[in-house]
């Protein structure tokens, strides 16, 4: 049974930062694109940014040079760095597994950025 669990998110002042995991299991980690994704309040779902198997990543142009997205395939984990966080940043963030037509999501985590 695959399964995908964020961790790390929290109430953080503007301008500051967290760093997101998602820790998978049932699945070959090292398989998979790995992508993050957010949902806003009354706003659709949207791609933040992704890596691929081979470690190439890329983002949506408004976190591009603040939001640093990794993986560990030794740990079967993803991380998602987020740096110069703003109030439009919060959203529920999904982590996403996606191979060979195969797509698994995780539960969200809840990241709010405000003062």
């Amino acid at each position: 049974q695959a399964q995908l669990v964020e961790s790390g998110g929290d109430l953080v002042q503007p301008g500051g930062s967290l760093r997101l995991s998602c820790a998978a299991a049932g699945i070959t980690f090292s398989f998979y694109k790995m992508g993050w994704y957010r949902q806003a309040p009354g706003k659709q779902r949207e791609l933040v940014g992704e890596i691929t198997r081979g470690g190439t990543t890329n983002y949506v142009e408004s976190v591009k040079g603040r939001f640093t997205i990794s993986r560990d395939n030794a740990k079967n984990t993803v991380y998602l760095q987020m740096n110069s966080l703003k109030p439009e940043d919060t959203a529920v963030y999904y982590c996403n597994a996606d191979w060979n037509r195969l797509h698994y999501w995780g539960q969200g985590t809840q990241v709010t950025v405000s003062s």
